[in-house]
Order: structure tokens, then C-alpha cells, then sequence
């Protein structure tokens, strides 16, 4: 019976490329705020060539890795020559506070790395653990907060702030009340004046005020002194790709929330990539939250232009796809999701082709 091959073959290892990821720490955490609020690990990976570099991944995606090297190791689909016994991960943790939660992962998740990544070299190989560890366009655009777990421990130093211009900032009268639904937008106020960051889409705006920086609605404000004409709309930034907006942007769900009385429309945006898929019941609790109504059904529409309701992830998927296919029909801005979310009363079943 031959031994199991645990340990790197040093020849082998020598004839790996030098784009390799041969190490990985978790360099800090970064709260974000998506379909729903989570953290995600700002991860440094050094390379056999001896580069480095920074990237930004949530546990699901941990986890995601995990289960496809499972499947690729395990049971009949096991590679033959050689055995592998894959590390352990740290499981899900359903219950808790978001930050402590991830911050008690980083010791378990970096060993978990470590031990990946000393495992043989035609491991190393997989596609999955290659593209897990791959730097992309969009890990490359993110600007790191802090990376507090990298920087050696130093006094704080007292910064002053300069103040701005405010004669020369851009910036709006409120002149509409606005109450923020979730964390990412702001409240405002009439007669309120809100200094302006950019345009995040043709119906929001960013901006400062009371030293808070959100969103809101373009509509709910008066242009005192507009933004400059680099950050208006339509104006097409490089630095965008197809995973989703740059670092600090918001990508934008058009929703609609269906009433006997008529149709209302919200953009809803978040900190997420173009390529997120929300749960459920992410995006339930979020419609709730949004229309400020508990009893409220989710759907989409078919190509047939049919409103389908939603009841699970299963059905989710379907929307996205659904949304995808048909999504060089509509011309949409750069950050919009090709995907559209239809809220209706759960009780009012008219919105569908037929009665129960």
C-alpha cells in the first residue's frame, strides 16, 4: 500500500508558475453594505514568483471552494494516482453579531488557507483554488480601508482635517422631507443643505451632510452649485468592468411595488457586484424594509411579460437568468442590475394572469 502524498514534492514544486499562490493572510475585515450587511476578509497573497497582492472575499465563498474541492477529491470522482485529505473549514454560524462572528474566523479561515495551500502541487493546479486566490479586475480597483492586521502597532496620531470651501463645493437644497430606508441612505431634511460626492445613477445622488455620507433620491433636492461635468451622467469611467461597479460604488436593483391603486418605483442600491445573487430571503427583508409593508409577495416577469411569483432561492435563480438573457433588450446604466424585482401584496393576486 503506498503512502498518502501530503507532502510537496520540492522538484515539482520548482516547475510550478511563478503566478502560484503559495501563501494567504487575512489582512483585515471590511463591513459592507449589500443585500443585506456582511463582512467580507481583505486577504494578501503572496505568490511563488515572490508578488503580492490584495483580495476581498466573503465566507460563502470560502465555503463555495470548499464544497467544489469535496466533489473533486471525494468518493468516485476522486483522482486516482494520489489521496488528498482537504482541510477542515469553520462552519456556518447562523446566529450572532455579523463583526464578531467574522472576526473569530480569521485565525480558523488563515490555517485554513495555510494548510491549502501546502498541500501537493498538483493541487495547487486546480482551476477552483486558482481562481479562489486570483487577483481579478475587480479585487484590483478596491481600495483597503485599513489593513490594521499588516501595520506593526504605532501611536495614534492627531490629524486636523482641513475644512472645506464651502463656497466651491458642490452641493443642493433639500426641499422635500426623505426618510432612508437601510444604512446606505440618508435622511434629509427640508431647507437642509447636503454637499454632493457624485451621481451614483440618472435618480440618486451621494452626498454629506450632519457627518453622515449616503444616498438620495436626485429628485428630493435643489442643485445649488452641480457637480462637475466628469462625474454626470453617461459619462462612461474605465475603471468599470463587467463584475461590477469600482470601489465605493453601488450597484442599483430597479424594484416595483405593485397596488390596486397604481405602480410605485424605487432603485435600490447596494455594495454588491453586478454578479451577486441575493438569497430569498435577503431580498425579502430588504422589499420589506424598502416599501415599508410586512405582508408583500416577491415576483418576477417572463419573457411572455407574466408576472411569476417568488418563493425560493430556486426561483430567484430563474430571475436572474431570466433577467440576463433579455437584458440587451433594454438599454440600462452601467451599475443596474439586468434583473428587475416586482413587489405585490401577498393577498392581491389580480397583478397575475389568473385569480386562484
Amino acid at each position: 500500500m503506498s503512502l498518502p502524498r501530503q507532502l510537496r514534492d520540492e522538484s515539482d514544486f520548482d516547475q510550478l508558475p511563478d503566478n502560484i499562490p503559495i501563501s494567504a493572510m487575512i489582512a483585515d475585515i471590511e463591513e459592507r453594505r449589500g443585500f443585506m450587511v456582511f463582512y467580507r476578509f481583505v486577504i494578501e497573497v503572496k505568490t511563488k514568483g515572490g508578488s503580492k497582492y490584495l483580495i476581498y472575499r466573503r465566507y460563502r465563498e470560502f465555503f463555495a471552494l470548499h464544497q467544489a474541492l469535496e466533489l473533486k477529491f471525494a468518493g468516485d470522482s476522486q483522482i486516482r494516482q494520489y489521496t488528498c485529505t482537504l482541510p477542515t473549514l469553520p462552519g456556518k454560524v447562523y446566529v450572532g453579531n455579523k463583526q464578531e462572528i467574522a472576526e473569530n474566523r480569521i485565525p480558523e479561515l488563515n490555517n485554513y488557507m495555510k494548510k491549502l495551500l501546502s498541500l501537493p502541487t498538483w493541487v495547487l493546479m486546480v482551476e477552483e483554488i486558482q481562481m479562489f486566490f486570483y487577483q481579478t479586475d475587480s479585487d484590483s480597483l478596491q481600495v483597503p480601508r485599513a489593513l490594521r492586521r499588516l501595520r506593526p502597532p504605532t501611536r495614534r496620531i492627531k490629524t486636523v482635517k482641513p475644512k472645506p470651501d464651502l463656497l466651491s463645493s458642490p452641493r443642493a437644497e433639500v426641499v422635500f422631507d426623505f426618510s432612508g430606508s437601510g444604512q446606505l441612505e440618508l435622511s434629509l431634511r427640508t431647507g437642509e443643505v447636503i454637499f454632493l460626492l457624485r451621481r451614483v445613477n440618472a435618480d440618486w445622488l451621494e452626498g454629506t451632510i450632519r457627518n453622515q455620507t449616503g444616498i438620495f433620491p436626485a429628485s428630493f433636492v435643489k442643485i445649488i452649485k452641480p457637480l462637475p461635468d466628469s462625474d454626470s451622467e453617461g459619462e462612461e469611467d474605465a475603471s468599470r468592468t463587467k463584475e461590477g461597479p469600482p470601489a465605493g460604488s453601488y450597484s442599483c436593483l430597479r424594484c416595483y411595488l405593485h397596488r390596486p391603486t397604481g405602480v410605485e418605483t424605487r432603485d435600490l442600491c447596494v455594495e454588491e457586484a453586478l454578479s451577486a445573487r441575493p438569497s430569498y430571503r435577503e431580498l425579502f427583508t430588504r422589499m420589506r424594509e424598502l416599501f415599508k409593508l410586512e405582508d408583500i409577495a416577491l415576483n418576477y416577469r417572463d419573457r411572455d411579460g407574466d408576472m411569476v411569483r417568488i418563493l425560493d432561492d430556486e426561483d430567484v435563480e430563474l430571475m436572474v437568468q431570466e433577467g440576463r438573457r433579455r437584458g440587451w433588450e433594454v438599454k440600462r446604466p452601467i451599475n443596474q442590475y439586468p434583473w428587475e424585482l416586482h413587489v405585490s401584496l401577498a393577498s392581491d393576486f389580480s397583478v397575475y394572469n389568473t385569480e386562484p
